[in-house]
């Protein structure tokens, strides 16, 4: 057991329901009691000292690409568009090997988990030919040493240079290879129940690499065994070209030709709908993860999230690839949704409770967990802490949870937990050294650089 003392405030995220003064049981991974001075009696049951703090659902994060974390600020492409930006990056990435793998997962995870997120995806769509292990493996084993809750992507490319892809041929892998491991990789890592820790999505990397018989065999395949698809889509000007060169039709089109729509469906990005295709997302009841940050930092353009909103498309947040952030700062990609829509809508572009709503409820709504999203009794224990006593918050303390986006230098946690347990304490991560995943991480992004 677990008990939260004298949490100062608790945004429920429950009907709108907050607390001030209040303490908090988890009883195993589920959250038990939320009341005043609760006793248990029990000697294995710990108390956090939350006074001063403000507690919230754990944040969810709909889209990521870990080993991207290797390749962060490199001065060749900190002013490049996507492609060229991809072009020059795939030809370090595909020497990406098993150890790279593991602690980029750590370093993407640690942050994460320090930012007060407590489920991700991941999409790892790069499959060098040279690569020894299981890819999938790998990651799961990282998530579960840091204690996340992991929905990561089986991601595939078929097209390489040679065919009018982007990436190189070494990356690359067959429609039979990519079919065959997704198939393994749900029998071998999908649990569906409620409380499940590890899940697959399947997810084509985008309309510019694979082939539209990828797109279709794969959502056929998604739907045999009810996991989420998920892709790169309407990302930049560049995306529309190829799609009405090589197909005659928009990307949007091309996913409602191979039956790649519906509500089991989410696609990164979305910048470049226009009013009709935002009216087809919305009927199909297919989800958008909004990158603030990555679509800044690329100058790809700026989502229209408010209108997806108020046609009652489904929204989520990701921090997107590290290279392209270049963060895992969970709690920030929030704050940066916030400016963002008000940047092109105005000052009520989009409010504080719609930016947690987007980085909370509607990215357990993509990922498919229905007890996540909530302090509520009987509901998942994954929750955010975070401590408001300090020199940063001074003065904000009005509005706790607004101070969360718009005051404060630094996101991290106090505190975070997943599935009952404690994988920050005091700001470190509990699972691992920090220190050894700083050290490695460096030492292997050289050695990177260096091929």
């Amino acid at each position: 057991m677990l008990l939260l003392k004298n949490c100062s405030f608790v945004a429920s995220f429950d009907d709108d329901k907050t607390y001030s003064e209040i303490d908090i049981l988890i009883d195993g991974n589920k959250i038990s009691n939320i009341g005043n001075k609760i006793k248990t009696g029990l000697e294995e049951c710990r108390t956090l000292d939350c006074t001063g703090c403000i507690v919230i659902p754990g944040l969810i994060n709909t889209h990521h690409h870990f080993f991207q974390t290797l390749t962060r600020n490199l001065p060749a492409v900190q002013n490049a568009k996507l492609f060229d930006w991809l072009v020059y990056l795939y030809e370090i990435w595909k020497n990406i090997n098993e150890e790279a793998v593991y602690y980029s997962s750590l370093i993407a995870i640690g942050e994460l988990l320090k930012t007060g997120c407590t489920l991700t995806t991941n999409h790892h769509y790069l499959y060098p030919h040279n690569f020894i292990g299981d890819l999938m493996s790998i990651q799961f084993n990282a998530a579960e040493k840091l204690g996340i809750r992991f929905s990561p992507s089986r991601g595939s490319m078929s097209l390489s240079k040679k065919n009018g892809g982007l990436p190189p041929d070494s990356v690359v892998q067959s429609e039979h290879e990519i079919l065959e491991d997704s198939l393994r990789v749900i029998e071998k890592f999908h649990n569906p129940s409620e409380d499940s820790m590890k899940r697959i999505v399947l997810a084509p990397c985008s309309p510019f690499s694979v082939t539209k018989e990828n797109l279709l065999e794969t959502a056929a395949l998604a739907r045999r065994f009810n996991v989420r698809l998920h892709t790169h889509l309407a990302e930049t000007r560049d995306e529309d070209e190829y799609c009405m060169q090589n197909f005659g039709k928009s990307p949007l089109a091309l996913m409602e030709e191979v039956n790649f729509v519906g509500e089991d469906v989410f696609f990164a990005h979305g910048i470049f709908f226009n009013d009709d295709e935002l009216k087809i997302l919305n009927e199909t009841k297919s989800s958008i993860v909004h990158c603030p940050s990555s679509n800044m930092r690329l100058g790809s353009g700026i989502a229209r999230v408010r209108e997806m909103i108020d046609r009652g498309i489904n929204v989520g947040i990701g921090v997107d690839g590290s290279a392209s952030n270049d963060t895992s700062d969970m709690l920030g990609e929030l704050r940066n949704a916030l400016l963002l829509q008000r940047v092109k809508n105005g000052s009520d572009g989009l409010t504080v409770n719609e930016a947690f709503k987007l980085g909370i409820e509607n990215g357990a709504r993509i990922l498919n967990y229905e007890k996540l999203g909530k302090i509520k009794e009987g509901w998942l224990a994954d929750i955010a802490i975070f401590n408001l006593n300090k020199l940063e918050y001074t003065g904000s303390l009005s509005d706790p949870l607004a101070a969360l986006l718009f005051s404060g230098i630094s996101h991290q946690t106090e505190y975070t937990i997943v599935n009952g347990k404690l994988v920050v304490e005091k700001g470190k991560l509990t699972g691992e050294d920090e220190n050894l995943i700083i050290t490695k991480g460096n030492e292997i992004a050289k050695r990177l650089l260096a091929k």
